[in-house]
């Protein structure tokens, strides 16, 4: 109902744009902030994986052509896209609006056929995965370790950016690199 609109119009038409215009940066600002603060308290907020990193992550997955491989919590998609690349059947999980439709956009520039799902991977099954890729919290991962343990099957790897599984034994850890700005690479 937009009845009220002339009569904010009315109130607001004594208001100085300048103030408007702030107050209108003040409540998008404040908006942004508390997304990324629930993102960050639930999962991880975005922040996207240097494409360095994200060819590391790939190249220690050892894709096979037709491997299923999920990014639970996708971002923008740049390691579907890679992996898919490599021959990857790629799927990814994300939870913020915004970043799935980026997610999206690039899959449609890129022609890509990866698919991504905007979804909780919580809310998923994950069993038929060949290589789960993640950068989450360590919170996070802790929440879930049950659930990967339940669901995937032996072999199935995992490759953690950032963040190790705690009370499991890497395969392998690639370290940082501070110069590039990659942070440490866990395969389990």
């Amino acid at each position: 109902d937009f009845s009220e609109v002339p009569y904010i119009i009315k109130i607001m038409s004594g208001t100085p744009v300048w103030e408007i215009i702030a107050s209108g940066g003040l409540i998008m600002g404040f908006t942004i902030f508390s997304w990324f603060t629930i993102k960050a308290a639930i999962g991880a907020p975005y922040v996207p994986t240097p494409m360095a990193a994200v060819k590391k992550m790939v190249k220690a997955a050892k894709i096979r052509k037709g491997d299923r491989i999920y990014d639970i919590g996708c971002g923008d998609g740049r390691v579907l896209y890679l992996a898919e690349k490599n021959g990857a059947q790629a799927t990814g999980f994300e939870i913020s609006p915004a970043i799935y439709l980026l997610a999206l956009i690039k899959k449609i520039l890129k022609g890509a056929k990866m698919k991504i799902r905007f979804s909780d991977f919580r809310n998923n099954n994950l069993g038929d995965a060949d290589v789960i890729f993640c950068y989450l919290m360590p919170n996070m991962i802790k929440k879930n370790i049950q659930k990967f343990q339940k669901e995937l099957k032996p072999g199935t790897k995992i490759i953690s950016y950032a963040f190790r599984i705690w009370d499991w034994k890497e395969t392998e850890k690639i370290p940082k690199e501070p110069e590039k700005n990659i942070a440490p690479i866990w395969i389990y």
